[in-house]
């Protein structure tokens, strides 16, 4: 019994790996300091600086020739209040909401793209597709289930464009990606603790096409990176329970459609839609590094004892419409709508991450505080649908039963540059 407990609970934190970020399931979607405020809509149509590479890098070609480069800082503050509807779990396991458990994060990203001559472009961007923070009080009804769940990534893309014709470019990249996780929750053995961490690899590829002299529609392609995740689970009241313990996640797949379109001189508008294979993460299976008499009795690479998660996430869509309205040489202001789906289930979702339905509504301002350099401000607002959950605590027949208030505020401050 001791040596299931312990797997169990190894379990819950290795399977917090895919539950501990805010965004559509784990993702982060702020990748450009302009997308803020159309609510990302656009992205694989629109150039407004080199942040377009992340999104389609074809669009390198449709950029003026010279040099591009581009920063952005994001601050988001996720707010996840949990509210009890009949949960079974004894006091003495824990009590109380648990607070917000959001917290602020700062996700910076920045790129570079020039155009070697007529035909060719390149750039690189470095960002973080994966992260966040949530945060319980110590001591609340779900202490079992999670506590801290902080997950960090870098990620770096570079990537050329070709321009086939005037009208038509082709672009492709390759990202290098680093996830680290910080997790921790509450046991029968004590504080449990789990770093882990590895380096990833994928591709992007996209095409952008100028279908009228006002109008450009672009799709885009970003590959799955297949993470092993490598670390330990510790135990603060039963250090000899401590293991190195391996998991296998593989992010998803996307592809992306979008338009761009100047309605006028003082009016341009946007639209996307993008698709995201979130159900290629349908459980998670921690494994052992080495034998150890109390945890891994099976040796190296079989299963922690009782420790398999299902998770049962599914296929997503977000759509986003935009709209720019140019007053004058100087300004330009942003407007967005998005519907953002969720990966989860009642069933499955967790404290973890309480992610449901989302819809963005997004404003912002350019302001060209010269010919070649751009000052951005963006804010949107996520209201989220309530989060239902229903999570058995690990080892025992106890569940916390409720729901969770959730939104999210997103604030960004932006420049970019021409050379």
């Amino acid at each position: 019994m001791r040596r299931t407990l312990i797997g169990i609970y190894a379990a819950a934190s290795l399977g917090a790996l895919t539950n501990g970020a805010w965004g559509g399931g784990f993702a982060v979607g702020t990748q450009s300091g302009s997308g803020t405020g159309n609510a990302f809509a656009g992205g694989a149509a629109a150039v407004e600086d080199a942040g377009a590479l992340w999104f389609n890098p074809a669009l390198m070609s449709f950029m003026p020739p010279g040099k591009h480069v581009s920063g952005a800082l994001h601050a988001v503050k996720p707010y996840f209040k949990f509210h009890d509807d009949g949960s079974t779990i004894p006091p003495a396991l824990g009590s109380g909401d648990g607070g917000d458990g959001g917290d602020w994060a700062a996700i910076p990203n920045g790129a570079f793209a020039m155009s070697l001559n007529d035909k060719w472009s390149i750039g690189i961007g470095f960002n973080a597709p994966f992260g966040l923070k949530t945060e319980y009080d110590q001591g609340w009804i779900g202490q079992r289930i999670g506590i801290t769940s902080e997950i960090k990534s870098v990620n770096v893309n570079p990537a050329l464009s070709y321009r086939v014709t005037p009208r038509l470019a082709l672009g492709a990249g390759v990202s290098v990606n680093y996830l680290e996780a910080d997790l921790d929750n509450a046991s029968a053995l004590g504080t449990s603790h789990l770093k882990a961490h590895d380096v990833g690899f994928g591709f992007n590829f996209g095409v952008a096409f100028q279908a009228t002299p006002s109008t450009r529609v672009g799709a885009a392609y970003r590959s799955s990176i297949d993470f092993k995740l490598d670390g330990s689970a510790s135990f603060s009241g039963f250090p000899l329970a401590n293991v190195g313990a391996e998991a296998d996640l593989r992010t998803p797949e996307s592809v992306s459609f979008s338009v761009f379109t100047v309605l006028n001189p003082q009016w341009e508008l946007m639209a996307d839609a993008t698709w995201t294979r979130w159900s290629r993460i349908q459980a998670i299976v921690p494994t052992c590094q080495a034998t150890s008499p109390v945890v891994c009795t099976g040796g190296s690479g079989t299963p922690i004892l009782g420790a398999t998660l299902p998770t049962n996430w599914s296929d997503t869509w977000r759509f986003s419409i935009g709209a720019n309205y140019i007053h004058d040489a100087r300004w330009k202001f942003r407007l967005g709508l998005a519907y953002d789906q969720t990966p989860t289930n009642d069933a499955d979702r967790t404290a973890r991450l309480p992610d449901e339905d989302r819809l963005w509504v997004a404003f912002g301002a350019q302001y060209s505080v010269s010919k070649q350099g751009k000052l951005e401000l963006g804010y949107a607002h996520e209201f989220g649908r309530e989060a239902n959950v229903n999570t058995r605590v690990f080892g025992t027949a106890f569940r916390q039963t409720g729901r969770f208030d959730v939104r999210a505020d997103i604030l960004t401050i932006a420049y970019s540059h021409a050379f």
